[in-house]
C-alpha cells in the first residue's frame, strides 16, 4: 500500500494550514459564505441541507487499519458517531461544526489522508476494482495506476477550474467491478502480444442524460498512459460547455462531436504532452508499484473453514454469499456487509470501524477496501480464520449475509441530508430491505441489485441498478420512477424506464410485483434476474405494474 513520502505529508500539512486560516475568516465574518465557497470545496467541505459535510478521500479504496481507526475517531469526536461510505469509495462526515474542520484534517494527515479533491469542478477521487491484488483472472493490480493518476492529478494547474466535476475509475480484470463505462475515463489495464498496457473509455456518466462510455484507445503503453489521459483532459477543458452546467461533462462534448473528432483531437494534443512528459512517469511508476506487492500469503490447511460450513447455517450462508474467490490457495475475499436490514445503506458506527480495522490487523494483512457498493472488503483472509471473522462480524452487527442480494441497495443520502435531493432515499431502501427479510425470500431470489437515488444527479447510481430507483418531486409530492434492466459491470447498459411513477408507499409493493414475476417467469433458480429480463423484455413487467393493458401498448409499440 502507498504511503506519504515527505513530500506529500508537507503538501497536505500547508494546505490544512492554509483552510485552518480560511476557516478563520469565514468563522470571524472576514469572508462571506459566497466567497467561502470555493475555498471549502477545494478542500472536500459542502454545505448540505441541515449542516456542514466532510467528504475524506480514500484513493482506490484502500485503507490501513491505522486509518481506519482514525476515521472511526473522527466520527466519535466531532461527529454524531458514524460516518456514511459513498459510491466514490469515499467517507462522508454529515455533523461536524464548521470550527472543528481543520482539526480534523489535521488528525486525517496524521495516518496519510486528506480530503483535496473530494468536491469542485477537478478530477476527483481516483477508484478501482475493490478486490484489486486479490482477483482471480487479474491482469495486473490496478492501483499503482490509480496512485498514479492521483499524484498526477492532485492541484494540476490546469485542471482546478474544470466545466464540471471529472471521474476516473481502473480495473484490472475483463470483470468490471468498478463501473469504468460510466466514468469520464475509464481504464482497464490489458495485455496485448504480451505487453501490458491500457484501454481507455471516455464520455461515460450518469445524471441527467446518462451514457455509456465510448473506446476512444484500445491499447495504450505505461510510458504514454500519463500524457494521454492529459491529453484527454486538456481537449474536453477547451471544448467542454461552460454556458450550461448541465452540458458540461465530457460525456456531452463526446456525443455532440463524435468519438471520431474527440480521438482525432486526442491524438493531436498527445504528440505534445507526450514529449512534455518524457520519461518522468515511467519512474514515478515504478516506485509506486514496489509499495503494492502482494503480502506474504501463508500456507495452512482449512478444515477450520470446512469444518464450520458443515456445523453452521448461519456461517455457511454469509460464506455463500459474501465471499469471493481469491487468486491465492486457501484464501478468500471477504465482503462485509453495512446493509443490515432495516439500518441506513453505507453507514458504519466508530465502534465498526475499529472492528473492522482490528479484524485487518489480526487476520487481514492490515488492509481494508471500501467498495463502490457502500460495503468494506478485507481483500486478503485466509480461509481458516473465516469462523472466527464472522463470529466477530456477528456480534458487532456487521456479519448480514446479503452481498449482491435484493438488500444490499446502493442508496445516496437523499433529502434527510442533500440540498440537491428532491426524495428521499434512505427510507425507501430500509423499507425494501426490511419487507423482502420479512419474506424470506432473498436467496431464492439471487443476485438482484437495486440503485436507489434521491434526484437526477444519480449519485446512487440507478440508471445501472438491474432495478433503478429515481425519486422526485411532483408538485411537492414525492415520487418515484422504477427503471428495469440497468448493469454496472463489462456487459453495462443504462436501465428502461418502466413508465409512472409511485407515491413513496407503493415503491415496495411495486417492487413486490417486479420480483413475483421474475421468479414466475424465470427457466429456473439458475436465470438472474438480469438475464430474465433481458430474455423476456419489458412487457411482463409492465403488466405486473400497471395492468394487462399497459402491456399490450408496450407490445404494440
Amino acid at each position: 500500500m502507498y504511503s506519504y513520502t515527505d513530500f506529500d505529508a508537507a503538501f497536505v500539512a500547508t494546505r490544512n494550514r492554509q483552510f485552518r486560516h480560511q476557516v478563520e475568516r469565514r468563522i470571524s465574518g472576514a469572508l462571506t459564505e459566497d466567497e467561502f465557497k470555493p475555498l471549502r470545496l477545494m478542500n472536500g467541505l459542502y454545505l448540505q441541507l441541515h449542516a456542514y459535510m466532510l467528504r475524506v478521500a480514500i484513493p482506490y479504496g484502500t485503507l490501513r487499519s491505522a486509518q481506519m481507526d482514525q476515521l472511526a475517531l473522527l466520527a466519535e469526536k466531532w461527529d454524531k458517531g458514524y460516518g456514511h461510505f459513498t459510491t466514490r469509495q469515499n467517507i462522508q462526515y454529515n455533523w461536524p461544526e464548521l470550527r472543528d474542520v481543520p482539526d480534523m484534517l489535521d488528525a486525517l494527515a496524521e495516518v496519510g489522508m486528506h480530503a483535496i479533491q473530494t468536491s469542485g469542478n477537478t478530477i476527483r477521487n481516483v477508484t478501482a476494482d475493490h478486490f484489486a491484488g486479490a482477483a482471480e483472472g487479474e491482469v495486473a493490480d490496478p492501483r499503482p495506476v490509480a496512485e498514479l493518476l492521483r499524484q498526477w492529478s492532485t492541484d494540476h494547474p490546469e485542471f482546478q477550474f474544470l466545466p464540471r466535476k471529472f471521474k476516473i475509475a481502473v480495473t484490472g480484470c475483463d470483470a468490471d467491478r468498478a463501473v469504468i463505462k460510466a466514468h469520464d475515463i475509464g481504464i482497464q489495464v490489458v495485455r496485448q502480444d504480451g505487453r501490458i498496457g491500457y484501454r481507455v473509455l471516455v464520455g461515460g456518466g450518469l445524471g441527467r442524460t446518462p451514457m455509456i462510455g465510448k473506446e476512444i484507445a484500445p491499447f495504450v503503453a505505461l510510458p504514454n498512459l500519463l500524457p494521454y489521459v492529459e491529453a484527454v483532459v486538456s481537449v474536453w477543458n477547451l471544448l467542454g460547455r461552460r454556458d450550461n452546467k448541465y452540458k458540461a461533462r465530457i460525456k456531452i462534448t463526446v456525443h455532440e462531436h463524435g468519438i471520431d473528432e474527440i480521438r482525432a483531437l486526442v491524438d493531436r494534443r498527445f504528440q505534445e504532452t507526450r514529449a512534455a512528459f518524457g520519461g518522468d512517469a515511467l519512474d514515478i511508476f515504478d516506485d509506486i508499484a514496489a509499495q503494492f506487492l502482494p503480502p506474504a500469503f501463508r500456507n495452512a490447511p482449512t478444515d477450520a473453514f470446512d469444518a464450520a460450513c458443515d456445523a453452521d447455517p448461519t456461517f455457511r450462508a454469509w460464506a455463500d454469499t459474501n465471499l469471493s474467490a481469491h487468486r491465492a490457495p486457501g484464501y478468500a475475499i471477504a465482503q462485509i456487509s453495512l446493509k443490515a436490514h432495516g439500518e441506513t445503506p453505507g453507514d458504519a458506527s466508530a465502534e465498526q470501524m475499529r472492528v473492522m480495522a482490528d479484524l485487518a490487523r489480526t487476520y487481514g494483512h492490515d488492509e481494508l477496501r471500501i467498495t463502490h457498493e457502500q460495503n468494506v472488503v478485507l481483500p486478503h483472509v485466509h480461509k481458516s480464520d473465516l469462523p472466527a471473522i464472522h463470529k466477530i462480524l456477528k456480534a458487532h452487527g456487521l456479519a448480514t449475509a446479503n452481498i449482491g442480494r435484493i438488500s444490499d441497495i446502493i442508496a445516496c443520502p437523499g433529502m434527510d441530508y442533500c440540498a440537491l435531493a428532491t426524495a428521499r432515499s434512505i427510507p425507501i431502501a430500509q423499507e425494501i430491505a426490511t419487507r423482502f427479510d420479512e419474506l424470506k425470500i432473498e436467496n431464492d431470489i439471487g443476485e438482484l441489485k437495486i440503485k436507489i437515488s434521491g434526484c437526477i444527479n444519480a449519485c446512487g447510481h440507478h440508471h445501472v441498478g438491474h432495478i433503478g430507483i429515481l425519486g422526485l418531486d411532483r408538485a411537492g409530492v414525492e415520487n418515484y420512477q422504477i427503471t428495469l434492466g440497468g448493469d454496472a459491470t463489462e456487459t453495462a447498459a443504462l436501465g428502461e424506464r418502466t413508465g409512472p411513477g409511485f407515491p413513496a408507499e407503493g415503491v415496495v409493493p411495486a417492487i413486490e410485483r417486479i420480483v413475483e414475476t421474475y421468479m414466475a417467469e424465470r427457466t429456473g433458480p439458475e436465470e438472474s434476474f438480469l438475464q430474465a429480463y433481458r430474455r423476456l423484455g419489458m412487457d411482463p413487467f409492465k403488466t405486473a405494474l400497471y395492468g394487462e393493458d399497459a402491456g399490450k401498448k408496450t407490445r404494440a409499440a
